[in-house]
């Protein structure tokens, strides 16, 4: 008999500072993270060095304010249900998190959760390790590695729930992205993901610009820099003004109605994040999380629809707002039951 995770990895892992081959490739055990050396193109590299850095500033997303925020909306978006709610009961189902980040989503996402659940968390970053620091001690059944998600380990049919709060857009291709993770669902298995919505057209102008300037940046330099648009989101905000659009602006993405000036600014013309309850660096966060990656990409409801039942799963929950687009998607077949040591397939 052999464990989850070999089952789902196909062979056991390296003892710490070890390498082994996995499906062909060499990974290194470092720290607990089982972590793959591959090369990545410049713009995953990029990628990889920018949520490195975010995620490491702590003390800009790790306080109640946030975290409160965080599972309002998380609750808004699956529609006042948990992911794991949609896996058919089942003990140890395996979730993988496909761009975990500091772990910062699943822990909100599965807390009270981590006692039934096997978890993989997996990021391109060395966030990754943050997600271990945070997480392992509360799941006892947990793998980390460090990997880009479209070359992971995993063996096709072995995970119960694929979570990607955020990241498939952070790749060269979303769809891409999406379509690397569906094979490695169970029959019955579930994918529950958020990906971004397209603006308006002035405001997808903006934020192309604006991102082709700071991803060329140094992650530093761009945090520094980005201060300048997060105190004009403050300025906004603290005007508590309200503009009346008497007719919708169909070119433009804008609709009809009163809005706060802030908010008209936020959604139709650039990004300047403002929530009077965080303080200053939790907003810069914000804004450095939109505008520092090189890959950004937004699609529409009608895009991402297709993309799930072009890959055969069937849609059980999709919540779209501007920001962006959520989906809970099930691959056809029964879920079957994996016992805590199961024999490798």
């Amino acid at each position: 008999m052999t464990s989850w995770i070999e089952a789902v990895l196909g062979r056991s892992l390296p003892p710490d500072s070890a390498s082994a081959e996995f499906q062909g490739r060499s990974a290194t055990m470092r720290d607990g993270v089982l972590t793959f050396a591959d090369e990545h193109e410049a713009g995953q590299g990029q990628t990889s060095e920018a949520f490195g850095f975010k995620w490491s500033k702590r003390e800009t997303y790790a306080s109640g304010a946030v975290r409160e925020t965080q599972i309002r909306w998380l609750d808004t978006r699956y529609g006042g249900r948990n992911p794991l709610d949609y896996v058919a009961a089942q003990q140890g189902p395996i979730v993988l998190d496909a761009g975990c980040g500091s772990g910062f989503s699943a822990d909100i996402i599965f807390e009270g959760q981590w006692d039934r659940i096997r978890y993989i968390g997996s990021d391109i970053s060395s966030a990754v390790a943050i997600a271990r620091e945070n997480l392992a001690p509360r799941c006892r059944d947990s793998l980390f590695i460090q990997c880009d998600l479209t070359k992971l380990p995993v063996r096709p049919g072995s995970v119960d729930l694929i979570l990607s709060e955020g990241v498939l857009h952070h790749t060269p291709s979303t769809k891409g992205a999406f379509d690397s993770l569906v094979p490695l669902l169970r029959p019955g298995g579930v994918f529950a993901f958020y990906v971004y919505n397209k603006k308006g057209p002035v405001r997808e102008f903006t934020d192309d610009y604006l991102r082709s300037i700071f991803s060329a940046m140094p992650p530093q330099q761009a945090w520094e820099d980005m201060k300048a648009i997060t105190g004009l989101g403050i300025a906004l905000g603290e005007m508590k003004a309200k503009v009346d659009i008497k007719d919708d602006i169909p070119s433009l993405g804008i609709r009809k109605g009163e809005i706060d000036i802030q908010r008209l600014f936020y959604w139709s013309v650039l990004k300047a994040y403002y929530r009077p309850e965080f303080t200053f660096d939790e907003m810069n966060h914000i804004n450095f999380d939109w505008f520092m990656p090189k890959y950004a990409f937004r699609q529409t409801p009608e895009e991402v629809r297709g993309w799930v039942e072009m890959a055969g799963l069937s849609i059980e929950h999709l919540h779209a707002e501007e920001a962006g687009i959520t989906v809970v998607a099930r691959k056809p077949g029964q879920a079957v039951a994996v016992p805590a040591d199961a024999p490798t397939p």
